[in-house]
């Protein structure tokens, strides 16, 4: 699966990020009204700003569980074929922490091109336990599903968890390529945290022309720098309106808006300044 047959191009590829509410089951769930005129609302700023694609994730589901229920799914299958049938633009889904079989499923179910898997060759501990990655389980489950044309991008010593393997980046990104996946994610530590951009430049020494994505912190002040490594960018928090809020570990909470005008600035950086 190339970046280009499902983006059209092989660079400078930006993917804007749809961070769903609090879903089915958790307390501040607002309601699928509220859920889905939100969504549909950032995606149309997405979409009429510029970006190439579209993730949706369920961001907000803290705390969050390593595999989600029956809840999560039908809320997450049925927010995304509705923003299916909204877009002609490639879509992708996350499914938090780490439910590749839920983002292969709804993934196959709704006709997307993409998923994003946090933890897929190494080890973590995050807030919510730890996280093995098992690659033979995940290629298994796919292709059982006949989802192997559904591209698999995935993580490399993603942000918010602690690395209990001893893989080195590059190690981790080889790892990656030989067993499958179609491109590597590479984040900062956190939700807006920039890449370490010394790791972004050894894991692209590493994998040659195997696709990369910066999966954190990138805004109009870094674009340019990020896209002379990475083939692209997955993009929300720096795309909303208002400011971050203290003790929200996603930054800016699920009520503030993705907002055209950021869009079109972001893309209109990076095509000018390169």
């Amino acid at each position: 699966m190339t970046l280009a047959k499902i983006f059209k191009k092989n660079k400078n590829i930006i993917i804007g990020a749809i961070h769903l509410p609090p879903l089915l089951g958790y307390k501040n769930f607002p309601g699928f009204d509220i859920a889905l005129k939100n969504a549909l609302a950032d995606l149309r700023a997405l979409e009429s700003g510029g970006v190439d694609g579209i993730i949706f994730e369920n961001n907000y589901d803290i705390p969050h569980k390593i595999f989600v229920g029956a809840s999560i799914i039908s809320s997450m299958t049925f927010l995304g074929e509705k923003l299916r049938g909204a877009t002609r633009l490639p879509i992708g889904v996350s499914v938090l922490w780490n439910d590749y079989r839920a983002a292969f499923a709804i993934a196959k179910t709704i006709n997307a091109q993409f998923i994003r898997l946090p933890v897929f060759v190494d080890t973590v501990r995050t807030s919510y336990g730890v996280v093995r990655g098992d690659v033979g389980v995940v290629r298994e489950y796919r292709k059982s599903i006949d989802a192997e044309h559904i591209a698999l991008f995935t993580d490399i010593h993603v942000k918010h968890s602690v690395l209990l393997s001893h893989h080195t980046i590059e190690q981790s990104a080889k790892l990656a390529k030989k067993n499958g996946a179609d491109g590597v994610i590479v984040t900062g530590r956190w939700t807006g945290d920039a890449p370490n951009f010394p790791e972004l430049k050894r894991t692209r020494r590493v994998v040659g022309n195997f696709p990369i994505l910066a999966g954190s912190g990138v805004d109009k002040s870094n674009i340019c720098k990020v896209f002379k490594i990475a083939n692209g960018a997955i993009v929300s928090t720096a795309l909303k309106g208002g400011k971050a809020r203290k003790g929200e570990v996603n930054v800016k909470g699920y009520g503030q808006r993705i907002l055209k005008k950021k869009v079109a600035e972001l893309i209109h950086t990076s095509s000018v300044k390169r």
